[in-house]
Formats: structure tokens, C-alpha cells, sequence
């Protein structure tokens, strides 16, 4: 049980990583869509890669910190149920979801965005946009990125919901237990 844990943090401390590193993309996003608005309404001019750029740190920084995002538990939730459960059914819950929904969902996203972002590294696909930001292929990565970090949360859910099963909570971080208060 304490190697699940130690996986479990493990994730968890990736995924903890990466959110706080890629959800700076928030400043650089705020201050480029400013820029671009300054150029365009004050200069009258416009730089297409510049529109690009925006928009492509907006997709790196929602995919790159989604699994973070399922760790502090911040994503939408139907709580009619979930909400008022013990955090032993809680454990059940997740561990159905993420076994037949969260897991073969990431399977999917990973089979059908795979040989795109292959064909995308290949002809190292730039921008659609005439005079767009190159690279479009870097970006297309982090769509695999994003399956892989929220299959491996879904793992360490999973590894939650044992641990709580098996009446070992001890074993489950203090920022990872189940919050919600009973009503």
C-alpha cells in the first residue's frame, strides 16, 4: 500500500509541477491579446503571428494544466449525488468513473490524436494563417501531453479510491482527501 502512495504523490507532485509552471501562460496570454489590441485600434497595424500567439499559449496552458486542475479537484462535477456521499461511496464513484469513463476516454483522444500530431511533427505544420506563427506542430503535441497528465491523475484517483477502500486514508495526502463538507 505505501508504494501505491508513493505513486500517488508522484503524480500528483507532476501534475502539481506542471499546473503552477504552465498557468504563468496566464500573463504572457493577458499581455500579448493586449498588445495585439493596442497595435490594431492605436497603430493600425496588425501582426498575424502575434494573433496566433495568443490563442496557441491560450490551448498550451488549458491542456497543460487540465490534470491539475482534476487533482485540486476543480473541474465540473454533478454534485446531486457526490456531494452528500461518504467518502467510502465517494471512492467507489470515482473509481467507476475513472475506470469506464476518464481512462477510455484519454484511450480515445491518444488514438485519434496521435497520427495527426505525427503528420503535423512531419511537415512541421505551421499556422493556417498566411504570415501565422510556424510550429502549429509543437501545439498539436500538447494534445497527447494532456491525455497522458490526465491519465495518469485518473491513475492517482484511482490509487485514492483504494487506499480509501481498503480503510488506509492514512496513506492519502491531506490535499488529495475528499472535501466537501456532509450536508
Amino acid at each position: 500500500m505505501e508504494l501505491l502512495a508513493l505513486v500517488m504523490r508522484t503524480i500528483n507532485r507532476i501534475n502539481i509541477i506542471i499546473g503552477h509552471a504552465f498557468s504563468w501562460l496566464a500573463i504572457a496570454i493577458f499581455v500579448v491579446c493586449f498588445w495585439v489590441v493596442i497595435e490594431r485600434y492605436f497603430f493600425g497595424q496588425t501582426r498575424l503571428w502575434m494573433q496566433d500567439l495568443y490563442v496557441w499559449l491560450n490551448g498550451a496552458m488549458f491542456t497543460a494544466v487540465a490534470a491539475f486542475a482534476l487533482y485540486r479537484n476543480d473541474h465540473v462535477r454533478v454534485d446531486i449525488f457526490f456531494r452528500t456521499a461518504s467518502d467510502r461511496r465517494r471512492a467507489v464513484m470515482d473509481l467507476i468513473g475513472v475506470c469506464l469513463f476518464l481512462l477510455p476516454f484519454m484511450v480515445v483522444i491518444w488514438i485519434y490524436a496521435y497520427p495527426n500530431v505525427m503528420r503535423s511533427w512531419a511537415r512541421f505544420e505551421p499556422s493556417a494563417n498566411v504570415g501565422g506563427m510556424p510550429g502549429l506542430y509543437i501545439l498539436r503535441s500538447f494534445i497527447l501531453g494532456f491525455a497522458v497528465l490526465i491519465a495518469l491523475q485518473g491513475i492517482s484517483m484511482l490509487i485514492r479510491s483504494v487506499l480509501i477502500l481498503v480503510r488506509r486514508e492514512d496513506l492519502v495526502p491531506e490535499d488529495f482527501r475528499y472535501k466537501y463538507d456532509q450536508e
